[in-house]
């Protein structure tokens, strides 16, 4: 049965079957994960996406919620080889568009050799293939999303406890609740502020660190993020994930620019410069450092040698392109949160000035 339709840049058009009805655009991107369809479904770097899983099942088993990395599903439509009905069901009640009976491997090799395209969706008895080109006519590039933050942060702080050992001002440009729970797990109070934060209203959680969170879109996007790096650097020790490490590399200096198709899964080996150590890790970001400005690059993916990881011991900062905390993936990098937290420390037992 055909009642499912993708409109993709160039103007082809796939068919398919409609799991979950709805019209939607988005900059078309896969991911190779295995499992954690429910994480990925809910990360909120994949705002103004349509999501296409390479692995041919998705929903085996079942959607439970305290897998969930934020309150809702976050791509606008979902494609698949085949979807479960828990899945579907799920993706429908979120209104979500979901199409499956798709080849999956045809659309990632699209996106591998022309990158990330934007592409239209409709699904449902009633949808046509017009209706998928017209969404498509609609859709804007990642970089034309200039307010994309306030789609996925909070709108007021909010305060988590994990036992008084640090004070961590966490800036929400679509953080994962998995990111929270690494830091509250390892004894620090965490109050999330708004991707738009202010340096007052730092000072008023009185931190000892400031951490910036991953998230969608371009990187100059996130000005106010990035006015906080620069107020902060060398004040505070810095920490950033994912986008978090694109927005404190522009801001002490440092330039990002688009890849081709981004980094999504959970098999992406990462090296550090230091030791030689490889590590897998989860990753699912569309931008990159290019230049490091003020940093040191101190790890890289051993695929493409774009920078994974950004220090600096003058300015106290850590940064990491992927993503520590994982889930979904591998745990081979958690003690990225004891490095920062170290950090922390050290900023409470500092001599303060007279």
């Amino acid at each position: 049965m055909t009642d499912a339709y993708v409109a993709i840049e160039g103007g082809h058009v796939l068919t398919g079957r409609a799991r979950a009805p709805g019209t939607a655009r988005g900059e078309l991107v896969f991911t190779t994960a295995y499992t954690g369809y429910e994480e990925s479904l809910t990360d909120p770097s994949y705002a103004e996406q349509v999501l296409t899983f390479s692995y041919p099942l998705i929903g085996n088993y079942g959607v439970r919620d305290e897998r969930f990395e934020s309150d809702r599903v976050q791509p606008t439509a979902v494609l698949a080889r085949e979807l479960t009905d828990d899945v579907a069901e799920w993706l429908e009640a979120e209104g979500v568009p979901a199409i499956d009976h798709l080849d999956t491997r045809d659309v990632v090799t699209d996106v591998r050799e022309e990158g990330a395209m934007e592409c239209g969706i409709a699904a449902g008895p009633d949808a046509t293939s017009e209706d998928a080109l017209a969404e498509l006519d609609r859709c804007k590039g990642m970089s034309e999303h200039t307010d994309i933050g306030a789609t996925v942060s909070v709108d007021e702080p909010a305060r988590y406890e994990g036992g008084g050992a640090y004070e961590v001002a966490l800036i929400d440009c679509g953080a994962k609740g998995s990111i929270r729970s690494s830091l509250l797990e390892r004894g620090a109070d965490v109050t999330v502020l708004p991707y738009d934060a202010t340096p007052e209203d730092v000072r008023a959680v009185d931190p000892d660190l400031l951490f910036v969170s991953n998230g969608p879109g371009d990187p100059e996007n996130f000005e106010a993020a990035q006015a906080l790096v620069e107020e902060f650097a060398g004040e505070l020790p810095l920490a950033g994930i994912c986008l978090g490490q694109q927005i404190v590399a522009a801001a002490l200096g440092g330039t990002t620019e688009k890849m081709a198709f981004g980094h999504r899964g959970v098999n992406q080996p990462v090296q550090d410069l230091d030791s030689g150590r490889v590590v897998m890790t989860t990753q699912n970001h569309g931008y990159t450092v290019t230049d490091p400005g003020e940093l040191d690059v101190t790890q890289i993916n051993v695929n493409d040698d774009t920078p994974e990881g950004l220090a600096s011991d003058a300015l106290d900062v850590i940064t990491r392109q992927y993503h520590p905390e994982a889930n979904p993936g591998p745990h081979d990098s958690l003690d990225f949160f004891d490095d920062v937290l170290a950090m922390a420390d050290a900023q409470q037992i500092a001599p303060t000035a007279d």
